[in-house]
Protein backbone atom coordinates (compact mmCIF):
# COMPACT_ATOMS: atom_id res chain seq x y z
CA UNK A 1 0.00 0.00 0.00
CA UNK A 2 2.06 2.89 -1.16
CA UNK A 3 0.76 6.00 0.04
CA UNK A 4 1.65 9.76 -0.46
CA UNK A 5 2.47 12.09 2.66
CA UNK A 6 1.27 15.38 2.87
CA UNK A 7 4.66 17.81 2.02
CA UNK A 8 4.31 20.44 4.28
CA UNK A 9 4.43 17.77 7.06
CA UNK A 10 7.89 16.76 5.27
CA UNK A 11 8.92 20.28 4.54
CA UNK A 12 12.64 20.37 6.11
CA UNK A 13 12.85 17.05 6.84
CA UNK A 14 13.72 15.29 3.85
CA UNK A 15 16.90 15.91 1.82
CA UNK A 16 17.57 17.15 -1.99
CA UNK A 17 16.17 14.44 -4.23
CA UNK A 18 14.82 12.57 -1.29
CA UNK A 19 11.02 11.31 -2.04
CA UNK A 20 8.50 9.20 -0.32
CA UNK A 21 7.86 5.18 -1.63
CA UNK A 22 5.89 4.10 1.13
CA UNK A 23 4.43 4.88 4.10
CA UNK A 24 2.34 2.68 6.91
CA UNK A 25 1.86 1.49 10.34
CA UNK A 26 2.35 -1.69 11.97
CA UNK A 27 -0.68 -3.73 12.94
CA UNK A 28 -2.68 -1.98 15.88
CA UNK A 29 -3.93 -5.87 17.08
CA UNK A 30 -2.95 -7.10 20.27
CA UNK A 31 0.08 -9.43 20.26
CA UNK A 32 2.12 -10.77 23.25
CA UNK A 33 5.44 -11.66 22.09
CA UNK A 34 7.66 -14.23 23.80
CA UNK A 35 9.85 -11.52 25.17
CA UNK A 36 7.03 -10.30 27.19
CA UNK A 37 6.65 -13.62 28.78
CA UNK A 38 9.48 -13.08 31.92
CA UNK A 39 7.28 -9.73 32.34
CA UNK A 40 4.09 -10.95 32.95
CA UNK A 41 5.71 -14.32 35.10
CA UNK A 42 7.95 -11.46 37.01
CA UNK A 43 5.02 -9.54 37.76
CA UNK A 44 2.66 -12.66 38.94
CA UNK A 45 5.36 -13.39 41.48
CA UNK A 46 5.79 -10.29 42.73
CA UNK A 47 2.15 -9.34 42.76
CA UNK A 48 1.46 -12.73 44.63
CA UNK A 49 4.44 -12.12 47.19
CA UNK A 50 2.92 -8.60 47.89
CA UNK A 51 -0.07 -10.49 48.29
CA UNK A 52 0.24 -12.86 50.19
CA UNK A 53 2.36 -10.32 52.59
CA UNK A 54 -0.61 -8.18 53.01
CA UNK A 55 -2.60 -10.99 53.89
CA UNK A 56 -0.39 -11.97 56.98
CA UNK A 57 0.08 -8.29 57.98
CA UNK A 58 -3.79 -7.67 57.97
CA UNK A 59 -4.24 -10.75 60.53
CA UNK A 60 -2.01 -8.93 62.99
CA UNK A 61 -4.45 -6.12 63.30
CA UNK A 62 -4.12 -2.16 62.34
CA UNK A 63 -3.26 -0.81 59.06
CA UNK A 64 0.06 -1.69 58.60
CA UNK A 65 -0.71 -4.04 55.39
CA UNK A 66 -1.59 -1.33 52.97
CA UNK A 67 1.89 -0.48 52.60
CA UNK A 68 1.40 -3.53 50.55
CA UNK A 69 -0.32 -2.22 48.13
CA UNK A 70 2.29 -0.39 46.48
CA UNK A 71 4.22 -3.69 45.92
CA UNK A 72 0.92 -5.61 44.77
CA UNK A 73 0.28 -2.18 42.48
CA UNK A 74 3.92 -2.77 41.04
CA UNK A 75 3.67 -6.09 40.31
CA UNK A 76 0.15 -5.57 38.44
CA UNK A 77 1.77 -2.50 36.38
CA UNK A 78 4.66 -4.93 35.54
CA UNK A 79 1.43 -7.25 34.17
CA UNK A 80 -0.16 -5.24 32.32
CA UNK A 81 2.79 -3.11 30.85
CA UNK A 82 4.53 -6.45 29.55
CA UNK A 83 0.72 -7.47 28.25
CA UNK A 84 -0.17 -4.28 26.59
CA UNK A 85 2.42 -1.82 26.35
CA UNK A 86 4.04 -2.95 23.17
CA UNK A 87 0.42 -3.01 21.67
CA UNK A 88 0.55 0.66 22.58
CA UNK A 89 3.49 1.56 21.23
CA UNK A 90 2.68 0.70 18.15
CA UNK A 91 -0.74 1.97 17.44
CA UNK A 92 1.65 5.76 17.87
CA UNK A 93 4.46 4.73 15.33
CA UNK A 94 4.27 5.14 11.71
CA UNK A 95 6.98 4.09 8.76
CA UNK A 96 8.13 6.21 5.97
CA UNK A 97 11.02 5.24 3.58
CA UNK A 98 12.44 7.00 0.93
CA UNK A 99 14.55 6.62 -1.65
CA UNK A 100 17.24 6.95 0.88
CA UNK A 101 15.92 6.35 4.41
CA UNK A 102 13.48 4.02 6.51
CA UNK A 103 11.88 6.76 9.03
CA UNK A 104 9.97 5.56 12.51
CA UNK A 105 8.00 7.70 13.87
CA UNK A 106 6.34 7.76 17.29
CA UNK A 107 4.07 10.12 19.22
CA UNK A 108 4.18 8.86 22.61
CA UNK A 109 2.28 10.65 25.71
CA UNK A 110 5.11 11.78 28.08
CA UNK A 111 7.46 11.79 25.20
CA UNK A 112 6.25 13.41 22.25
CA UNK A 113 6.96 13.14 19.08
CA UNK A 114 10.38 11.61 18.06
CA UNK A 115 11.57 10.81 14.30
CA UNK A 116 14.61 8.57 13.76
CA UNK A 117 16.11 7.81 10.59
CA UNK A 118 18.32 5.34 9.10
CA UNK A 119 19.96 5.02 5.93
CA UNK A 120 19.46 2.75 3.31
CA UNK A 121 22.48 2.22 1.46
CA UNK A 122 24.07 -0.83 -0.68
CA UNK A 123 25.99 -2.03 2.70
CA UNK A 124 22.84 -2.15 4.95
CA UNK A 125 22.17 -5.68 6.11
CA UNK A 126 18.28 -5.95 5.79
CA UNK A 127 16.11 -9.35 7.25
CA UNK A 128 13.42 -9.92 6.15
CA UNK A 129 10.65 -12.05 7.98
CA UNK A 130 7.79 -12.95 5.85
CA UNK A 131 4.06 -13.35 7.72
CA UNK A 132 0.50 -11.94 7.98
CA UNK A 133 2.74 -8.83 9.80
CA UNK A 134 5.79 -9.31 8.22
CA UNK A 135 8.70 -7.54 10.25
CA UNK A 136 11.67 -6.06 8.32
CA UNK A 137 15.00 -5.01 10.19
CA UNK A 138 17.45 -2.46 8.62
CA UNK A 139 19.26 -1.31 11.58
CA UNK A 140 20.94 -1.98 14.85
CA UNK A 141 21.06 0.33 18.07
CA UNK A 142 22.20 0.56 21.90
CA UNK A 143 19.77 -0.21 24.16
CA UNK A 144 21.13 0.56 28.03
CA UNK A 145 20.43 -2.13 30.49
CA UNK A 146 21.34 -2.36 34.28
CA UNK A 147 24.32 -4.47 33.16
CA UNK A 148 25.38 -2.44 30.37
CA UNK A 149 23.82 -2.17 26.97
CA UNK A 150 22.66 -4.79 24.59
CA UNK A 151 22.24 -4.40 20.60
CA UNK A 152 18.40 -4.51 19.28
CA UNK A 153 16.99 -4.60 16.26
CA UNK A 154 15.14 -1.69 14.38
CA UNK A 155 12.72 -1.76 11.55
CA UNK A 156 9.44 -1.78 10.15
CA UNK A 157 7.56 -4.60 12.55
CA UNK A 158 4.16 -5.99 11.98
CA UNK A 159 3.21 -4.48 8.92
CA UNK A 160 0.68 -6.01 6.41
CA UNK A 161 2.51 -5.10 3.24
CA UNK A 162 5.83 -6.37 3.60
CA UNK A 163 6.67 -8.21 0.41
CA UNK A 164 6.19 -4.81 -1.54
CA UNK A 165 8.48 -2.69 1.03
CA UNK A 166 10.72 -5.85 1.39
CA UNK A 167 11.25 -4.98 -2.81
CA UNK A 168 11.32 -1.32 -2.24
CA UNK A 169 14.16 -1.83 0.24
CA UNK A 170 16.08 -4.34 -2.18
CA UNK A 171 15.74 -1.68 -5.28
CA UNK A 172 17.12 1.63 -3.46
CA UNK A 173 20.06 -1.08 -2.51
CA UNK A 174 20.12 -1.51 -5.97
CA UNK A 175 20.57 2.10 -7.33
CA UNK A 176 22.96 3.40 -4.47
CA UNK A 177 24.99 0.20 -5.51
CA UNK A 178 24.95 1.70 -9.37
CA UNK A 179 25.48 4.90 -7.73
CA UNK A 180 28.63 3.96 -6.22
CA UNK A 181 30.29 1.70 -8.62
Amino acid sequence: MTTKAPLHEWHGILSNGEHILWQGAPDGGFHVAGKNIFGILFGLFFAGIAMKWIIAASQAGGSFWTFGLLHFSIGIGVIVMSLFGDTYKRRHTFYTLTNRNGYVGTNLPFVGRKLKTYPITSATPIGYAPARFATIHFATKEVRTKNGTRTVDVGFERISDGAEVYSLMRSIQDTTSEHAS
